[in-house]
């Protein structure tokens, strides 16, 4: 036998495809279970008004604008590749270094926003500081749970990854109902919620990688790292931009009731996204892997088919069962509104669950050329969003526009990629 056919065989072994899908299919769970729970912090509404729950929305979405998601999948990169060639010296470093990083950042956006309070408190319309500077807190646990989920997700270890999830919903559903039905808090006390949810996920995900970065630190290669972690950074961060620009564009042009039916609809929308994430969380490391060792693949087509099936089945179940759903969580003005944009949110969400997988297989083998269209893409959707903002139906119609534009994109350089090396994963030289 051929070592080619070796490798064939060795890349269909049904035991890894078992192995995959049952990782996967523990961090649907888990995220099944957390997204539950999250989104019963929804029901809060009805306790604190449109206006208060708009707010908080806004404020949550604040903290998932930061870059969590490129740090995380730069500590993932990081950590399968320090593992396949036995470099836990130089990731201890690489993580302490990061960790310090995002102290330092998190305290001059203290200042930033201590000389700007005013100005962000009128604009958006906060009666009081005290939601602001709980979002604060609330930002720096979230600059630390990608960073140690990161290397939780690196190390494969995606038993207390899917842990450290669900801590996160628990903390916030049972601190935000306690805070607003026992004590009266509004948008500023569901924040509390979402503040002890992350330090829970933070304090999991600390323990559980402490092996990896409490060991004695090795200097590392600067210009090698800044190499690889730049170009993942700034995808990444396109990415995340491209999901979630268009909460922060609608809170900018539309009035507060108007900003909380179109979130009632994003609330379920964004499920999609969410309940296909964990395919590409458990491909992410593999193919890291894969390419430091120039081992061949195949698990790119099954994660890009299962969330190609999960995703259009969602979206469609969304869409016949939007009034209903709606009618469940929120009060009766928001049935009408919100039941008329789930179906183009919901169809918006395929496409770019497609594009995040497929970008992340390219990030995965440092295939980077693939970034200043990204970037020229995210340029074009800030523009679009700003010109085309007439209805919230236009938005979602915009977004949709350009979601199916990064995917096709995406699915371009995928192509070309594989045309070069067909079949196969190669190490980058």
């Amino acid at each position: 036998m051929t070592e080619q056919q070796t490798e064939n065989r060795r890349a269909l072994r049904p035991g890894r495809h078992a192995a995959f899908f049952r990782q996967s299919g523990w961090l649907m769970i888990a995220n099944f279970a957390s997204g539950g729970l999250m989104w019963a912090v929804h029901f809060l509404n009805k306790a604190i008004g449109p206006a208060e729950y708009g707010l908080f929305v806004t404020l949550v979405g604040l903290a998932m604008c930061i870059p969590t998601a490129p740090l995380q999948m730069v500590m993932a990169q990081q950590t399968a590749k320090a593992l396949a060639t036995d470099r836990r010296g130089e990731l201890a470093g690489i993580t302490r270094l990061f960790w310090l990083g995002t102290v330092a950042l998190w305290l001059v956006g203290v200042a930033v926003a201590l000389i700007l309070q005013d100005q962000i408190l009128a604009g958006w319309k906060m009666s009081h500081p005290a939601g602001l500077w709980v979002t604060m807190l609330c930002l720096l646990f979230a600059l630390w749970m990608p960073l140690f989920q990161g290397v939780l997700q690196g190390q494969q270890n995606f038993l207390w990854l899917g842990w450290s999830a669900m801590s996160q919903a628990i903390g916030r559903l049972g601190v935000a109902s306690l805070a607003v039905l026992v004590f009266g808090g509004l948008a500023g006390g569901m924040m509390v919620g979402v503040l002890a949810g992350m330090i829970a996920t933070d304090l999991i995900a600390i323990w559980q990688t402490r092996a990896l970065w409490g060991v004695p630190a090795r200097p590392f290669e600067w210009r090698s790292l800044l190499r690889q972690v730049v170009p993942l950074m700034i995808g990444a961060s396109v990415v995340q931009f491209l999901f979630m620009a268009d909460i922060l564009f609608v809170r900018a042009f539309f009035p507060s009731v108007q900003v909380g039916y179109y979130d009632s609809a994003g609330v379920f929308s964004r499920a999609l996204m969410w309940l296909v994430l964990p395919l590409a969380t458990v491909m992410f490391p593999r193919i890291v892997h894969s390419s430091v060792r120039a081992e061949k693949t195949n698990i790119l087509g099954l994660v890009l088919g299962a969330t190609a099936l999960l995703s259009i089945a969602g979206a469609i179940g969304l869409s016949l069962l939007g009034p209903f759903l709606v009618r469940m969580v929120y009060q009766g003005e928001y049935v009408a509104v919100a039941s008329a944009l789930l179906p183009w949110y919901a169809g918006a969400m395929v496409p770019l669950s497609l594009a995040n997988v497929l970008i992340n297989a390219l990030l995965a083998r440092s295939c980077f050329r693939i970034l200043p269209w990204l970037g020229a893409l995210a340029v074009g959707y800030m523009l679009a969003l700003w010109r085309f903002h007439d209805t919230l139906q236009m938005v979602l119609q915009t977004m949709g526009a350009v979601d199916l534009l990064l995917l096709a994109l995406c699915a371009w350089f995928t192509w070309a990629d594989r045309a070069v090396s067909p079949g196969s994963v190669v190490s980058p030289k």
